[in-house]
């Protein structure tokens, strides 16, 4: 049976860039290892505003970032050396552990123009035993990524494993992320082998169970439910989920099982210990300051 609806928050993260975020929500901070989910776009700024979008080097640990574009291209930089323009239909799959910054900046004009810029930013919290692990970075391709299409239904598997096929994704615990496109009067289903569920509305909408649920919604399922989703119009649609991890604490972009964790976090980001892009280390993004929030409220995240 449907558990919870959320419903997208809007949030800005910087000039130009509304999102609307879904994860973490008061009543349910995480679906799966998934602790963190953002709804960018479509996005159309004049050229001379395209810096104004940048998100300037920043830190997380703790979390692997997870960057999928529905249009438009971002270019990613890391304090590993890495430099990746990522493209719609590959994913940027960035593991903290220990520590990392990296920006994310939308150097090509083109790739904003009429509002072609769309995507989907998930944090994807680590197991205990590798919140330390060295910081890693993948990118791949489309064609790295299983494809599996039926009459009204078109369906990336972006990491894990469900309905049968296995993505090539390095993950470290057990989960299920899916892009899946409808067809108007398309019936589509949840992979029934994974504890927690959710589906996220990117556009159109869906009935399930006789009710009608649109963009910006994301349902979560208990398990075992098995729901059958039908597209009310041509619909995009984000599934994800997997195993629990236990509870995660999470401020601004640390994620830890640990709260002493994340206060180190804080004061080696604020000391520099934790180390600039090279190829972008002229300005970031400070520690913030909030003193307004209520205690244990957390702060602002970046995008990614």
């Amino acid at each position: 049976m449907l558990d919870i609806v959320i419903e997208a928050r809007k949030a800005s993260i910087g000039p130009g860039m509304d999102v609307r975020r879904i994860l973490p929500f008061r009543l349910r901070r995480m679906v799966g290892p998934f602790i963190f989910m953002d709804h960018a776009g479509p996005v159309a700024v004049q050229p001379e505003q395209t810096h104004a979008m940048d998100v300037l080097p920043h830190p997380h640990i703790g979390l692997s970032t997870v960057s999928y574009l529905f249009g438009g291209q971002v270019t990613h930089r890391d304090s590993l050396g890495v430099q990746q323009v990522i493209r719609p239909g590959e994913v940027n799959w960035m593991t903290a552990g220990s520590g990392i910054a990296h920006s994310e900046r939308f150097e090509d004009p083109k790739a904003l123009a009429g509002g072609s810029l769309e995507m989907i930013q998930t944090w994807v919290a680590l197991p205990e035993k590798d919140e330390e692990a060295a910081p890693a970075f993948n990118n791949y391709k489309p064609g790295q990524l299983p494809i599996f299409t039926d009459t009204g239904v078109w369906m990336r598997l972006i990491a894990g494993n469900a309905f049968g096929l296995q993505s090539n994704v390095k993950t470290h615990s057990p989960l299920f992320y899916l892009h899946v496109a409808l067809d108007k009067g398309a019936h589509f289903g949840l992979p029934k082998e994974h504890a927690e569920r959710g589906i996220y509305i990117a556009k159109g909408s869906v009935e399930v169970s006789g009710n009608t649920y649109t963009v910006g919604q994301m349902l979560v399922f208990t398990k075992g439910a098995d729901p059958v989703i039908l597209a009310k119009e041509s619909a995009t649609l984000m599934l994800l989920g997997g195993e629990p991890l236990g509870e995660r604490f999470i401020w601004w972009n640390f994620v830890s099982s640990r709260k002493e964790r994340i206060e180190q976090a804080k004061a080696d980001w604020k000391a520099g210990r934790i180390l600039l892009p090279p190829t972008d280390n002229a300005e970031f993004v400070p520690l913030p300051e909030d003193r307004s929030r209520p205690a244990g409220s957390p702060a602002p995240q970046a995008l990614s």
